[in-house]
């Protein structure tokens, strides 16, 4: 079966843009709504244990690592949105890739919000999050860093499955000697 034909260039780049604005939107919405309707840092049963709204601000990265260097996070989310941007513009000719790509800048540039515009200050804010799932995993998290888990797990499924971000696959050979 041929593969699809690769997406153009400016295609692939809107699919990211769109993607990327619309996760954004909802990330920002989302945090705006617990900033307004939250009690700050007191346990909001949703779903029993099963889903908890707890607000919180993170200067930290997961778990709260790295309190004390926000303004590393500012920079290394920069740099991975620029990344990303570079190759929806140079590189990206799959769907799938710019859709994943897409949505994983949407959850950046979501953090990446926070950390330049929030309290305390620009380049170390702190990124408001308010969803945990305590039968999950001791986290608290936003709509932003739900993307951006999922879609870095959707790029290692992609990595692994040899497809290329042309939309090509990596050929396989099978070594006869092994």
């Amino acid at each position: 079966m041929p593969g699809r034909t690769p997406l153009p260039a400016p295609a692939a780049g809107a699919i990211v843009a769109i993607l990327a604005a619309l996760v954004l939107a909802a990330d920002q919405f989302t945090k705006h709504l617990a900033l307004e309707s939250l009690p700050y840092q007191q346990t909001v049963p949703v779903l029993g244990d099963f889903l908890v709204f707890y607000l919180t601000r993170n200067s930290g990265a997961a778990f709260s690592l790295g309190a004390g260097v926000t303004w590393v996070f500012t920079i290394v989310l920069s740099a991975v949105a620029v990344v990303i941007g570079y190759l929806a513009v140079r590189q990206v000719r799959s769907r799938w890739w710019a859709v994943i790509l897409g949505l994983l800048l949407g959850g950046v540039l979501g953090n990446l919000a926070d950390r330049l515009l929030r309290e305390p200050g620009f380049a170390v804010g702190h990124v408001v999050d308010f969803i945990h799932t305590p039968w999950m995993m001791p986290a608290i998290y936003n709509v932003a860093d739900i993307f951006i888990v999922t879609m870095m797990c959707s790029v290692a499924i992609l990595v692994l499955s040899g497809l290329r971000l042309d939309g090509t696959r990596e050929r396989r050979t099978a070594n006869a000697e092994s």
